[in-house]
């Protein structure tokens, strides 16, 4: 009997902690927590090193990190779907962001709709279709440094022009 006791005690105590959550911008009140800084730049070489490849998965940009690229304007932004967070910035042709492992990756125009930073390569394509809000259907395909396999997402896509 006492055995039970103590285990629906310690399991009483655990439990109680489970509601305490301090990360920023979770379950909180917004104008308790500071906003969030943006990430940093870094090229791929840098903000990859050391992750495996299967843990490389596009992250949606805050505000913050939005501002700190130099805005949206005279860019297309890629969203994962067409109320979110853009995911990838850039301007057709030329210079993207991508965030990568918490950190904003600068990629160049390597030809039509591909872009890479070292071995990282980031390229898009347009889908038939668009979403209810009418944006665009496409597809962003990223290949992270020593990647065996790509890595596909289908969003929307709005270019501010």
């Amino acid at each position: 009997m006492k055995t039970g006791l103590f285990l629906i005690v310690g399991l009483t105590a655990t439990l109680a902690a489970c509601n305490q959550n301090t990360a920023i911008g979770n379950d909180r009140e917004a104008r308790l927590d500071p906003p969030a800084g943006a990430s940093p730049i870094e090229p791929a070489s840098s903000a990859l090193q050391n992750v495996a490849t299967a843990l490389v998965k596009p992250e949606t940009m805050t505000d913050a990190d939005i501002a700190a690229i130099g805005g949206k304007q005279g860019r297309c932004v890629f969203r994962l779907t067409e109320v979110g967070f853009p995911t990838f910035v850039y301007e057709p042709g030329g210079l993207g962001f991508i965030k990568l492992n918490g950190k904003l990756i600068p990629v160049e125009p390597a030809g039509s709709d591909r872009f890479n930073s070292g071995e990282l390569l980031v390229t898009t394509r347009m889908l038939d279709g668009e979403g209810n809000a009418g944006l665009s259907a496409q597809q962003l395909i990223v290949v992270p440094p020593g990647a065996g396999d790509e890595l596909g997402y289908s969003g929307y896509v709005d270019c501010d022009r």
